[in-house]
């Protein structure tokens, strides 16, 4: 498996990534293309496994280019036939260490990382596993369900190695 930055060939494979983890969303070559295209406010990384992309991560800026950044994990997605074997954890260490490499070109670094996601997403565990991330709010009823507002503080401080 090869955790990796996203190339404009991976685009209709990871639309199709996107509709399959997201079912309520719609028109996911759209998005992804739309989304991919405001490089480098949003960064993609794809996860590829013998030749065929298995998950993504999207990192977005918050509230300007900065000398302290404040990212978001937008979005994380690995296919079903692929999940608890460690690839949602790769694509985050991985791509946020490529991340705050190519920020340190800018004198740039990373304060923290905001993450939402659903209140009965699993994934809360590898967001604080990983990124130390804690929730911090929770807004009921802001897309399908209620939605945690996750924060970890000086992510940098704990993705420290560049593989899984």
């Amino acid at each position: 498996m090869n955790v990796r930055p996203l190339d404009p060939a991976d685009l209709a494979a990871v639309a199709q990534v996107h509709a399959d983890c997201f079912t309520r969303q719609r028109e996911s070559l759209a998005w992804v293309t739309s989304t991919s295209n405001a490089y480098p406010r949003f960064r993609y990384f794809v996860a590829e496994s013998d030749g065929s992309i298995v998950g993504y991560i999207v990192w977005g800026e918050k509230s300007g280019f900065r000398d302290e950044v404040v990212l978001e994990l937008e979005q994380l997605a690995v296919q079903s036939a692929f999940r608890s074997q460690g690839i949602g954890r790769a694509l985050i260490r991985v791509s946020l260490l490529h991340v705050q490499m190519t920020l340190q070109q800018r004198a740039s670094r990373v304060k923290a990382v905001l993450v939402t996601t659903r209140a009965d997403n699993d994934a809360q565990r590898l967001y604080k596993e990983v990124l130390g991330a804690e929730v911090q709010a929770t807004i009921e009823d802001l897309y399908s369900a209620n939605e945690v507002i996750m924060v970890a503080q000086n992510p940098a401080g704990k993705v420290i190695v560049a593989a899984p």
